[in-house]
């Protein structure tokens, strides 16, 4: 698998999206992003199909930042899909939502979540939370080996 450190940002809103890449870029977290729009296309890019059917399969990304509150396939069956297939069981996910709902928490972590954060209303904290998460998930953390295909 290359080492591309790539992002994959699962978002519906596009507000969500610019202020996401806008606090990737102020905070210095210069990977490529890639993001899908609803579930079913952030599972399309995962599972190399549809759209996305001549991707090389082994190029998976670093994390993937999953909004709840998506269209056509909701964040918690992407995660449920992710963890399903042997390839991208390990891949870290990162739940970045809105959600204040505890049972929605609950349910991300036994699904197999590695982290849950709720989007702060506040620019400010919303940028110390996307710099908190790249320098973790794209500097600090060790990621598990890939499946073999």
């Amino acid at each position: 698998m290359a080492d591309e450190r790539l992002i994959l940002l699962v978002e519906d809103n596009d507000d969500d999206i610019e202020l996401t890449l806008r606090a990737l870029t102020q905070n210095h977290v210069a990977n490529r992003v890639e993001v899908a729009r609803d579930g079913a296309e952030a599972l399309d890019f995962l599972f190399c199909r549809g759209a996305h059917a001549g991707r090389d399969p082994r190029v998976l990304p670093h994390v993937v930042l999953l909004d709840l509150k998506l269209p056509k396939i909701a964040g918690m069956e992407v995660l449920e899909q992710i963890r399903r297939e042997p390839r991208t069981k390990r891949l870290p996910v990162v739940i970045l939502t809105s959600s204040n709902v505890e049972s929605d928490l609950a349910r991300c972590y036994d699904l197999g979540a590695n982290s849950y954060i709720r989007k702060p209303v506040d620019f400010t904290q919303f940028m110390h939370a996307v710099n908190s998460l790249g320098l973790y998930w794209l500097v600090l953390n060790e990621q598990a080996p890939a499946a073999e295909l």
